[in-house]
C-alpha cells in the first residue's frame, strides 16, 4: 500500500475506508487507542452516510464506457450504422464532436481519465504497472465519489483487468462493492467461433449462435444484468450511487449473436476512404496490427508483415463485423437505459456516454488503435444531465424506450445539443465532479506525483450554462485556442512484431501528437524508459496535416513545413 505506514497515516485510512484484511497490522503499541479508532471511524462513518442520504437531491451518476468504440454512430452522421438507442440517448444529450483520448490504448487511456492525469503523469504507456506504486497515489473518479458518500459500482470493464489497476479493479480505493466481471468473459479469445468448415475456431470474425456458446450467454448481456440488477437494487436505498459499466464490443474478437450481421449486407459495406497506407506516412508511425494476425482466420490469409495488405474482401468483412457488434452493443445500451427509466431514476441521474479510444477500420492500411491519428483517438462523448439537457419528466414520462435496431422504420434522432470545441477524456474527473455538486479538483501543480488529488484536465462545466452562452457567446471562448494532446510509444523506428504495444522498458520513441481545430502536429522523439524523460532535441519523424484540406490525416506536410514550425511550448 502506498504512502508512510506511521499511526496518523492509519487513521486517515480508517477514515477513508481502505483497510482490508491484506494490509499490513496496526503500528504496535496502539491497544486501546486503536479500537477507539475503529469504532470511532465506524461511528463517522454511519453519521456521514446518514447526511448523505439524506441530501435526497444529490445526483447519480450512470458512467457507460465502450471498448474500442470510435464515433460510428448514427448521432455522429454515420449514415450505415443503426445506433438508435444511443441515438436516443444523444438526442437528450450535449455531445461533443471531437472528444478525444490520451492514448489509444486501453489500459493507459482508461487509467489516464478515471485519475484525470495524462499517460506522463500515471507513467502507464503499457498494461504492465500500476500507478498507485509506480508513480503516485493519484485518486480517481470513483473514490472520490465514494469518499464523498456514494456508493460505486463497477460491472464489466471498467478499469483494464491485470496488473494495471492491482489485479483488483483498484478495490478497496475506487469501489463500495467488489467489482464484477461476467463469468463468460473468459471464452473470449477461446475456440467458440464456427468456421465455414463447422470446426470451432479462435477467429477474429465471430458471429455466433448465442444459445451454443459456453454458458448460453455473451459478455455484455451479462454485464446489463447486473447493472440492471445494481439499478434495482439502489433504487430502493437512498444512498446516491455511481455505476460504472464497461461493455467489451466492439473490441476484437467481434463475437456478437450472428442475427446482427443481417443488418450489414456485405454488397452494402464500402471499403475505407482511405485504404493505402499514405506515402509520407514515417515508419515510425505505422503500427502493424499484430492483434488481429494471431486470429485463426486472418493467419489462413498469409498476410505479410507489416503493412499488409488485407484482402478486399475480408476488409468488407472487418467492417461488416464492426459494425454489427456496435448494433450489438447498442441493444445493451439501450435495455440499461429502459430499465434505469423504468426504475423512475431518469430525473436524478446523470448518464455519460463515452469510450476509451477509437479503431481504425482500414484508414491508412491500419486495422487497430496504436496510433496518434484522429480515428484512433477521436471518441463519441455524450452527458445526459436533467434539467440541463433534458426537460425534468412528469410523472409517467419516459426518455429511454427501448429501440429495436431491426426495426426498419426507426427514426434517425438528431443530438439534444452539440459542440465542436475539442475536449479531451482527462476533463471527465472536474466535469463530472462540478455537475453533481461536489467540489471541482483544483488543477495539478507541476509535477504533482505526491498530490491525490488534483486534475490535468480542465472543466467543461461552462458548456451546460445554455442560456448564458446564448446570451454572451463569448462564454466559449476562441475555439483556435482549444488543444487536445495525445501520445503514442514506440520500440523503434520501424514497424516490427512489438511497435503495437511496446513494454516500458523496450519505449525508445515517444510521438507526442498536439490536435487543434486547423491541424494535427505530431513530433517522434527520443524517449528514456528509465527515467520517462523525452527528449525534444531527437526528433525521429514528425507529422503534420491540415484539418480542412486533409481532414482523413493522408497528406504529410511536415518536410513541407521545414520540419513543422509550431512552437514545442505546446507539448505539455
Amino acid at each position: 500500500v502506498p504512502g508512510p505506514l506511521g499511526p496518523w497515516w492509519w487513521c486517515r485510512a480508517i477514515f477513508m475506508g481502505r483497510v482490508e484484511a491484506e494490509m499490513p497490522p496496526p503500528p504496535p503499541g496502539c491497544g486501546l487507542f486503536w479500537l477507539g479508532l475503529v469504532l470511532g471511524s465506524i461511528c463517522t462513518a454511519l453519521q456521514f452516510a446518514t447526511q448523505a442520504n439524506s441530501a435526497t437531491d444529490a445526483l447519480n451518476v450512470l458512467l457507460i464506457i465502450v471498448d474500442d468504440l470510435r464515433p460510428s454512430l448514427g448521432c455522429y452522421g454515420d449514415k450505415l450504422v443503426r445506433s438508435p438507442n444511443i441515438d436516443q440517448l444523444a438526442s437528450h444529450s450535449l455531445l461533443f464532436q471531437n472528444a478525444f483520448a490520451q492514448q489509444a490504448v486501453c489500459a493507459p487511456s482508461r487509467v489516464s481519465f478515471l485519475t484525470g492525469r495524462r499517460p506522463d503523469t500515471t507513467r502507464l504507456y503499457d498494461f504492465n504497472s500500476y500507478w498507485r506504486v509506480h508513480s503516485g497515489n493519484f485518486s480517481t473518479i470513483p473514490q472520490y465519489f465514494k469518499e464523498n458518500g456514494y456508493v460505486t459500482m463497477s460491472v464489466g470493464k471498467v478499469f483494464h483487468p491485470g496488473i494495471s489497476s492491482n489485479h483488483s479493479d483498484d478495490s478497496p480505493y475506487s469501489w463500495s462493492l467488489p467489482p464484477y466481471h461476467p463469468s463468460s468473459e473468459k471464452y473470449e479469445n477461446t475456440k467458440t467461433c464456427r468456421g465455414p468448415d463447422g470446426e470451432l475456431r479462435a477467429n477474429l470474425l465471430c458471429p455466433v449462435d448465442v444459445v451454443d456458446v459456453p454458458e448460453g450467454t455473451l459478455p455484455d448481456k451479462q454485464s446489463t444484468e447486473q447493472a440492471i440488477q445494481l439499478l434495482e437494487k439502489m433504487k430502493m436505498s437512498s444512498s446516491p450511487f455511481f455505476l460504472a459499466v464497461g461493455y467489451h464490443k466492439p473490441h476484437i474478437p467481434f463475437r456478437y449473436p450472428k442475427e446482427f450481421q443481417k443488418l450489414y449486407p456485405l454488397e452494402n459495406i464500402t471499403l475505407a476512404p482511405d485504404p493505402q497506407v499514405p506515402d509520407r506516412l514515417p515508419p515510425v508511425a505505422y503500427n502493424p496490427w499484430m492483434d488481429i494476425r494471431q486470429r485463426e482466420d486472418v493467419q489462413a490469409l498469409n498476410i505479410s508483415v507489416p503493412y499488409g495488405p488485407v484482402p478486399v474482401d475480408f476488409q468488407r468483412k472487418i467492417r461488416q463485423s464492426y459494425f454489427a457488434s456496435v448494433s450489438y452493443l447498442d441493444t445493451q445500451v439501450g435495455h440499461l437505459l429502459s430499465a434505469l427509466d423504468d426504475l423512475q431514476l431518469a430525473n436524478n441521474t446523470i448518464i455519460v456516454f463515452t469510450s476509451d479510444h477509437g479503431w481504425a477500420l482500414g484508414e491508412h492500411g491500419e486495422w487497430a488503435k496504436y496510433s496518434n491519428f484522429d480515428v484512433t483517438t477521436r471518441v463519441p462523448l455524450m452527458f445526459y444531465v436533467p434539467g440541463k439537457t433534458a426537460s425534468f419528466l412528469e410523472e409517467g414520462e419516459k426518455l429511454f424506450t427501448y429501440r429495436d435496431p431491426f426495426d426498419s422504420v426507426s427514426e434517425l434522432m438528431e443530438p439534444g445539443s452539440q459542440s465542436m470545441d475539442l475536449v479531451e477524456l482527462v476533463s471527465l474527473f472536474p466535469t463530472l465532479a462540478g455537475l453533481v455538486g461536489l467540489q471541482v479538483p483544483p488543477r495539478c501543480p507541476i509535477p504533482s506525483f505526491q498530490v491525490m488529488l488534483c486534475r490535468e484536465g480542465r472543466s467543461l462545466l461552462k458548456y451546460f450554462q445554455f442560456h448564458d452562452m446564448e446570451k454572451d457567446p463569448y462564454l466559449h471562448g476562441n475555439p483556435r485556442e482549444l488543444i487536445a494532446y495525445s501520445q503514442y510509444p514506440r520500440p523503434a523506428d520501424a514497424p516490427q512484431w512489438n511497435s503495437d504495444k511496446p513494454s516500458l522498458k523496450d519505449i525508445k520513441i515517444m510521438g507526442y501528437s498536439i490536435r487543434t481545430i486547423d491541424y494535427r502536429y505530431t513530433v517522434w522523439v527520443g524517449f528514456n524508459p528509465d527515467k520517462f524523460l523525452a527528449n525534444f532535441s531527437d526528433i525521429h519523424a514528425g507529422e503534420l496535416y491540415f484539418v480542412d484540406s486533409d481532414p482523413l490525416q493522408d497528406h504529410n506536410m511536415y518536410n513541407d513545413s521545414q520540419g513543422g514550425k509550431i512552437s514545442r511550448s505546446l507539448i505539455p
